[in-house]
């Protein structure tokens, strides 16, 4: 028997504008897909995303899928 494992989906959409912002949570709005406000993308939730949405979250809203 194979073991299914699943990965949390997470929706993202940016709520904030980047203007004003420290370039690297610019860059890290730009990693993430994010090209505006009210923009949203889907992303696997792995550790290097969970970084990601930890350093912007005062940016984006975080929803599972």
């Amino acid at each position: 028997m194979t073991a299914k494992t699943t990965i949390d989906k997470v929706k993202v959409t940016q709520i904030r504008s980047v203007i004003g912002q420290v370039e690297k949570h610019k860059r890290t709005i730009e990693a993430l897909g994010l090209k505006r406000i009210r923009h949203t993308v889907v992303h696997d939730l792995t550790p290097a995303i969970q970084g990601m949405l930890t350093q912007v979250k005062h940016l984006v809203t975080v929803e599972k899928v």
